[in-house]
């Protein structure tokens, strides 16, 4: 706004000598402008030429004196450019964006803003009362007015959701009590194919390898069931359903096994794979990773193959929905700030067909 005001006063004083000196006013403007650009280059003896906002206006200045035709041959940059700076120099006498003291209360700072959203979005059946008073127990005196328009210009709305939770919410906090399997089919170099029984918990993402056989039986399927249910001890007392589809192989004495612990047996419905998804995923990850890249030879090189893998899979490979920590995982490692120093180390797993990295400690 300063600088506007000046420029504003330089052309009411140039323009005195151009009302009483008009023939000679253009030349001595000419000269003018000449002596700037030298001035300017003399300050810049390297690189590309620079115009302060002091050279902006001045040039600017010195334009209306002389006549437009004139422009391309005595200043440093085209016309367009010197018609820029005046409306730029004009504008700024509007410019109140820059005041100093601005009337009404202070804005709110932007971390509070981002606190009240992070709030509202982590507990969704919380009004504006409750947040507000929880960003009070947090040491922040703000009012529920401040709370509600904040809410309101993210688009949220201040009053809490009494409809439930969302599907995607309420399949997250049952997904902890889910066990899911299926299987999978394994062809060999011979072109004998076997099978292997796969189990996935829904809440971790936990691969178990059940067991690998050619003649995939039920009293061998019932087998797998109660070694599973040795293998997860304890940690059984959390599930509460076991997802599978309507193969034959699952008999009566397999959903027993699990009904013996508590854990309800969902059948799907026919020919809806989209009911299990989490165990299709993960027998398509299985194939993508590790089968279409390897010549499986018989059940015992099969089964160590998918052992390695389940390894892999459970200790190291990162999941999205888990926030990319393994299963096993329970929070990412410390962060290394001096890559220079510290070179990631392979690990060759399956003969290089997964690479695992890893810093030394």
């Amino acid at each position: 706004m300063i600088v506007s005001l000046v420029y504003q006063v330089t052309r009411k004083l140039l323009a005195v000598p151009a009302m009483l000196l008009r023939r000679d006013a253009a030349k001595d403007a000419e000269l003018l402008v000449l002596r700037h650009e030298s001035a300017v280059l003399r300050r810049q003896l390297t690189g590309p030429v620079r115009y302060e906002p002091a050279d902006r206006l001045w040039f600017a200045a010195l334009s209306s004196l002389i006549p437009r035709p004139r422009w391309p041959q005595v200043f440093p940059v085209t016309p367009a450019t010197l018609l820029a700076w005046h409306r730029r120099l004009i504008a700024g006498k509007w410019d109140h964006s820059k005041r100093r003291s601005r009337p009404g209360r202070p804005p709110t700072a932007s971390t509070l803003k981002a606190l009240v959203l992070r709030l509202a979005k982590d507990n969704p059946r919380w009004g504006c009362r409750r947040i507000q008073g929880e960003l009070v127990r947090l040491g922040h005196p703000v009012g529920t007015t401040t709370v509600w328009e904040i809410l309101t210009a993210a688009g949220i709305d201040p009053a809490p959701r009494r409809g439930g939770p969302t599907w995607r919410e309420f399949l997250t906090a049952q997904a902890e009590g889910i066990i899911a399997c299926d299987f999978v089919h394994i062809d060999l170099v011979d072109l004998r194919r076997v099978y292997a029984l796969v189990f996935l918990e829904h809440g971790t993402r936990r691969l178990h390898i059940a067991g690998v056989t050619a003649h995939p039986t039920a009293p061998w399927t019932v087998q797998q069931a109660r070694n599973l249910v040795l293998e997860l001890g304890i940690r059984l007392d959390s599930l509460r359903f076991l997802i599978r589809d309507r193969d034959a192989k699952y008999t009566a004495s397999f959903d027993a096994v699990f009904a013996a612990d508590g854990i309800e047996v969902v059948r799907t419905a026919p020919r809806a794979p989209r009911m299990n998804a989490h165990c299709e995923r993960v027998i398509g990850t299985l194939r993508r990773e590790v089968l279409d890249h390897l010549l499986i030879w018989n059940e015992t090189h099969a089964r160590q193959v998918l052992d390695a893998y389940a390894r892999h899979y459970n200790r190291h490979r990162p999941h999205q929905a888990r926030g990319q920590l393994p299963p096993l995982a329970q929070e990412h490692s410390t962060p290394v700030t001096n890559l220079t120093a510290h070179r990631p180390l392979r690990t060759r797993v399956l003969s290089g067909a997964i690479n695992e990295y890893r810093y030394a400690a």
